[in-house]
């Protein structure tokens, strides 16, 4: 924009990588989400959603989007392959700092965001309306009402993802490189984000 730049995009995250095409057919991408896509590009689905252009292209590209998430899964390989990825994620983000790095230690953020998408990716096929792009905090409210998980650990979960999250913008407005604080500031939230892990992949963080 003319103030400068809104968002950057990582073009390696196409489905051919750098040297791919910037943009491809609403048919290529379908294929492409049908039969080449990784369990990592699904749990990215999951948070997509249609934001400008051509009304007919967004209606297009969310019906492409739930028939992709409904699709009925493997939940053993699924649980395997969504640890993997977040144990990707925390090898590539180590903390030495002795603080709690909000967004990417274990009881933070990601721990949130990857159970949710699992609980997306394995349940859509039975629960088709667990994939409306409600955000994190309502669709820990609606498993808990559809008896995926206990309800209260999906409330406490979904408060404790909200205070993460404003204590995450806090210090990214003060100007923090990375968003990390004192972890008994954050014990219960923590806690909190660890009881949802332990109920949805059955091991404890």
């Amino acid at each position: 924009t003319a103030a400068g730049i809104l968002y950057e995009t990582d073009l390696r995250l196409r489905p051919d990588g750098a040297s791919g095409l910037l943009v491809s057919s609403l048919e290529a991408f379908e294929d492409y989400q049908r039969h080449h896509a990784w369990t990592w590009e699904h749990q990215a689905l999951t948070r997509a959603r249609f934001c400008a252009g051509d009304r007919a292209v967004g209606e297009r590209f969310a019906a492409i989007r739930s028939s992709v998430l409904e699709q009925p899964r493997d939940r053993d390989k699924l649980r395997a392959e969504v640890l993997e990825m977040r144990q990707k994620m925390l090898d590539g983000h180590p903390n030495p700092s002795g603080l709690f790095d909000i967004k990417h230690d274990r009881g933070g953020l990601v721990d949130v965001e990857f159970a949710v998408q699992y609980l997306v990716l394995a349940e859509a096929a039975e629960h088709p309306e667990m994939t409306a792009n409600i955000g994190n905090i309502a669709l820990l409210k609606r498993a808990g009402e559809l008896g995926l998980i206990p309800l209260e650990i999906g409330i406490a979960a979904g408060d404790a993802y909200r205070e993460l999250r404003r204590r995450q913008h806090a210090l990214k407005l003060q100007g923090a490189e990375h968003a990390r604080a004192e972890h008994g500031g954050l014990a219960q939230e923590i806690l909190a984000v660890m009881a949802l892990w332990g109920n949805v992949f059955g091991e404890t963080v």
